[in-house]
């Protein structure tokens, strides 16, 4: 290991970085992709493609959360 990763004060620092990526990877997908789905139902008149969107969003943050952290 070097030098820089056996710092003290870096050890805290991936646990914490990862504490605030995770729901915000949660959230940014809930967002985006509920809000693609709000406006694709407000385009075609449907109301299902908001739900859809934002479980879609979920699913793919939380795809990206398991191959960032999981692996």
């Amino acid at each position: 290991m070097s030098e820089q990763e056996r710092r003290p004060e870096t050890d805290g620092r991936d646990f914490a970085d990862a504490a605030w990526s995770v729901p915000s990877y949660l959230l940014s997908g809930m967002l985006i992709w509920g809000g693609l789905g709000w406006l694709l139902s407000w385009w075609t008149g449907v109301h299902a493609f908001i739900p859809i969107g934002v479980i879609l969003g979920v699913g793919l943050a939380a795809y990206l959360v398991y191959l960032k952290y999981g692996r």
